[in-house]
């Protein structure tokens, strides 16, 4: 109907509007017969639903009627049995049973005591209506008598009577650390002898200010001697109150001596700094003196209070009368001297507070100090004071951890552990800016110092997370030590190690603080090193060795704190976003380190190969540890490294050489193995994103190499441009051949793993050669040097060779009626554009969509049309394939139509008369053969006749 109409339309359409006339004619024909069909299935398709609704209202209406009959005979049911069976009353349920009672053990039943008789009722009172008999035997019957049984309540009642579940104890939470801190101030300020602790807290600030504010104005007339002495008569005076008070009055008496401890402190140290009444040896002596009877007081009296508060007022005493002078030694002499008390103490007492004052007074007051005033050449005063205070403290923690009162063995001050290098090791630095193999040196000497400890710490049992401790600090400094002699970069570097022995210390003892600021010194290490960075620190120095630098080291060393971080985090279960957060920011680094190399070291490299040997390394080292380590998240540099192969290539062959040829033939062979080595690694355990991995690999070997093969085919040999576009694609289709044909040698070495991902490759890879296979229709087909012969040219082999494929490949597909139909219209289009390069080849008409105005073309195209039609009319009369035969009709009228419509403008010349014959011959030939369309006979009147 649609040729028909076609034929009519043209026709009618007249000279004008033939064209239109033709087109429109196909259209009416064609949903002519298309409605038709549509209406016949409608009226069947209502006629199935009337039906349907007619069967389905009986079926209804006879399931509602069996419904009720069903509801109303158990309600009727349920009404007898309520009126025949009413419910037992109290007294009935309560009544004992009649009959023999036995008891376990006893051989004899023994007669039950009578039943006592049931209270008469009142003669006023009517009587109950009489009850109906239950059926069934009588308790004076002959029969065996049945125990009464008490009606079970109401399952409403019941459940209303029920008592409730007892609610679960909830565990008290623990308070938050800004709570708890909250409320030891509370309880310090609110517990015991409250005024006096306020009051001497008050009066020790007091008479600080009074004192300085008297000697300012010169309101104190009587000499100085006289003045400080009364002071300090008072202070005595008061500490000798407050020991005769302490059994009676503890707070009230520790308090008060802490104070008068504070104020003659206070009082010594005036005398000799600010007005120079006691020489240096004597004012000494007192304040050793006073400290020592702090101690001594305190130890006496077990009183941690008592010695908080003298080595406070200690501490407080040189900045409250600070005359600016800057005197170092006199003020770091007299905090060594309480420093030596603080150090006496924890020999004897685990007093943690303690601890933390005199490390706090310390290092706070003396990096104050050296902002001020520090010079080079007071280095070698100064130096003895810090290596002093130093090895005070560390040597406290280790007192607090063997002597600890309080019964926790195995614990560890972090704060004084960590926080005594963090503070000190800082100073140190400053002070040796200018030399750092001398600071290279002393963080070396840390080094043996702190491993030592650790020696003999981890020998005992009973400190050994200590000795942990030290031992990873001194792997720190002895790393620290080696970028330290190269480069001054000490302090991103040496935050890094800090921040990861914090954080692990926090993980062990299960405490959230020294996590925290493990994880802040980790952050402040990445603000350092960018401001070293800003400062120009990215640049290389003098006579600056490749990898072997300070940059390079300390950039390393922050990467790996970060990645022992999230080891430790992993292993200890912990939370999953700090694992990736700490792996993420160690290969952060190790990028930012290899990047710095790469420009500053290897300039003369071409960039994208740089970036290839950097990534080879990196997947060599990844696969490597992943199994030496046994920790399987470095197989995600793996993976990343090969997701990123594809832009890498296309970047390597634009910015170097193609990778066939020196220098990129190396870096990328290198690549390849490096990456076939940690494929191999992440077999056991089984990578997620394995998959990725490999694919990413096939992608880019295909990618680098058919652009290579495209550029020495180019170049080299200087093929035709047919040959170039089959080189840009073989590589692809190499790979697809082995992976599918060959998979033990295409897939190695995942090839047992391969077919459960496989469809994440060959989809991708098949839909490329698509993609390639309509880009090759627009080819021209220059075979150059082979002369060009149609169907057996390099273009037109490569079309027909995947039509082949993929009509091999419809068999195995259930749905295949789609893309048979695809398969064909992709031959009808493959063999047109072959016929039009074929003029192109042999009549040089340009090779542009203009090519369809030529006659030759036009002929051509008529001749192959009708070829194609006339084969599907035999094929489907021949093999009772109707849809093939309509298929071959319906290209029969379209030639027929281009007869009419265009072949008629060229009848007078050669390609028209050519165009004309040909279909007039094939369309005889068809009526030879293949007069009438094939019947579709059913097979058993085929078997029947």
């Amino acid at each position: 109907m649609a040729i028909v109409g076609a034929l009519l339309g043209a026709l009618l359409g007249g000279a004008d509007s033939s064209v239109l006339g033709f087109f429109v004619g196909i259209l009416v024909g064609w949903q002519g017969v298309r409605i038709a069909q549509l209406r016949r299935r409608v009226e069947e398709a209502e006629a199935l639903v009337r039906g349907a609704s007619a069967s389905m209202t009986v079926q209804a209406r006879a399931v509602a009627l069996d419904a009720l009959a069903t509801v109303r005979g158990e309600v009727s049911a349920g009404a007898a049995a309520r009126s025949a069976d009413p419910a037992p009353s109290p007294a009935d349920a309560a009544a004992p049973a009649s009959g023999p009672a036995t008891s376990p053990g006893d051989d004899v039943a023994r007669p039950a005591a009578p039943a006592a008789a049931p209270p008469q009722a009142p003669s006023h009172v009517a009587a109950p209506p009489p009850r109906t008999p239950p059926v069934g035997p009588q308790p004076g019957s002959v029969a065996s008598p049945t125990p009464p049984v008490a009606a079970p309540a109401a399952p409403d009642r019941a459940w209303r009577e029920s008592p409730a579940p007892a609610a679960m104890p909830r565990a008290p939470a623990e308070p938050a650390p800004l709570d708890r801190f909250a409320a030891a101030v509370k309880r310090w300020f609110f517990t015991g002898n409250v005024p006096v602790k306020l009051g001497m807290v008050v009066l020790f600030f007091g008479v600080a200010a009074a004192l300085k504010y008297a000697v300012e104005q010169g309101w104190l007339s009587a000499p100085i001697e006289f003045r400080l002495a009364g002071i300090a008569a008072l202070a005595l005076a008061g500490l000798v109150w407050g020991w005769r008070n302490r059994r009676e009055r503890p707070a009230f008496g520790l308090s008060l001596q802490g104070g008068a401890i504070g104020v003659l402190l206070l009082t010594v140290f005036a005398a000799f700094r600010m007005y120079g009444v006691l020489p240096p040896g004597v004012a000494l002596a007192l304040v050793v003196v006073l400290v020592a009877g702090a101690a001594a007081l305190a130890v006496l009296q077990d009183a941690v209070a008592l010695a908080v508060l003298g080595f406070v007022g200690g501490y407080l005493a040189p900045v409250l009368i600070s005359t600016g002078s800057g005197n170092h030694v006199a003020l770091f002499t007299y905090y060594a001297v309480l420093n030596a008390a603080v150090f006496a103490i924890a020999w004897l007492r685990p007093w943690r507070a303690l601890n933390l004052i005199g490390f706090g007074f310390t290092f706070v007051i003396g990096t104050l100090w050296g902002a001020q005033y520090f010079r080079p050449e007071l280095f070698a005063t100064v130096e003895p004071f810090l290596v002093l205070f130093f090895l005070f403290y560390v040597a406290i923690p280790v007192l607090y951890a063997l002597r600890d009162g309080g019964g926790r063995r195995g614990f560890v001050d972090g704060t004084l552990v960590f926080g005594t290098p963090l503070l000190a090791f800082p100073l140190q630095a400053a002070m040796l800016a200018d030399d750092r193999h001398a600071l290279a040196l002393s963080a070396l000497a840390v080094a043996v110092l702190y491993a030592a400890l650790a020696w003999w710490l981890i020998r005992r049992r009973r400190v050994l997370l200590l000795g942990q401790a030290f031992a990873a600090l001194a792997l720190g400094f002895a790393t620290l030590a080696v970028p330290l002699a190269l480069s001054a970069r000490w302090t991103c570097a040496t935050w890094a190690l800090e921040g990861a022995a914090v954080a692990w210390l926090g993980l062990r003892q299960r405490r959230w603080l020294p996590q925290a600021a493990g994880w802040a010194l980790q952050g402040l290490a990445a603000l350092a090193y960018v401001y070293g960075v800003a400062d120009g620190g990215f640049v290389a120095d003098a006579g600056e060795r490749a990898v072997l630098n300070g940059h390079a080291l300390s950039v390393l060393l922050m990467a790996g704190a970060a990645l022992l971080l999230s080891r430790l985090y992993e292993r200890a279960h912990g939370h999953r976003a700090l694992v990736w957060l700490g792996f993420v920011a160690g290969m952060a680094w190790w990028g930012v380190a290899g990047l710095r190399e790469l420009v500053v070291h290897f300039a003369t490299v071409d960039a994208s190969l740089r970036a290839v040997w950097f990534g080879a390394l990196t997947v060599a080292l990844s696969a490597l540890l992943r199994t030496v380590l046994r920790w399987p998240r470095l197989g995600w540099n793996i993976v990343a490294t090969a997701a990123l192969g594809i832009p890498l290539a296309v970047l390597s062959h634009f910015d170097a050489d193609n990778a066939l040829e020196r220098p990129a033939l190396l870096p990328w062979l290198v690549w390849f193995a490096a990456l076939l080595l940690g494929l191999w690694r992440l077999r056991t355990p089984l990578q997620r994103g394995v998959s990725l991995a490999h694919v990413s690999m096939l992608a880019t070997a295909s990618v680098l190499y058919g652009l290579a093969l495209h550029e020495t085919a180019s170049w080299i040999f200087a093929l035709g441009d047919a040959w170039l576009f089959l080189a840009a694609i073989a590589p692809l289709g190499l790979l697809l051949l082995a992976t599918h044909r060959v998979p033990a040698l295409g897939a190695f070495p995942l090839a047992d793993l391969f077919p459960a991902y496989a469809p994440r490759w060959f989809v991708p890879a098949w839909l490329a050669m698509g993609c390639a296979w309509l880009l090759s229709l627009g080819h021209p087909g220059d075979a150059d040097p082979l002369p060009y012969v149609p169907l057996v040219n390099p273009i037109e082999l490569f079309q027909l060779g995947l039509l082949v494929l993929a009509a091999r490949w419809l068999p195995s597909r259930r749905s295949e009626a789609p893309l048979a139909a695809l398969v064909a219209i992709g031959g009808f289009v493959c063999i047109t554009l072959a016929g039009l390069r074929a003029v192109h080849q042999y009549t040089g008409a340009d090779w542009s969509p203009g090519i369809v105005d030529d006659r030759i073309a036009q002929a051509t195209l008529t001749v192959l049309w009708s070829g194609l039609g006339v084969a599907a009319w035999i094929v489907g009369s021949r093999r009772l394939r109707w849809d093939v035969w309509l298929c071959g009709a319906i290209l029969m009228g379209v030639v027929l139509a281009k007869l009419v419509l265009i072949d008629s403008r060229y009848f007078g010349t050669a390609p028209g008369i050519v165009s004309f014959l040909a279909v007039g011959a094939l369309l005889v030939l068809v009526g030879r053969i293949a007069p009438t369309p094939p019947r579709q006979r059913d097979a058993a009147a085929e078997s029947g006749a």
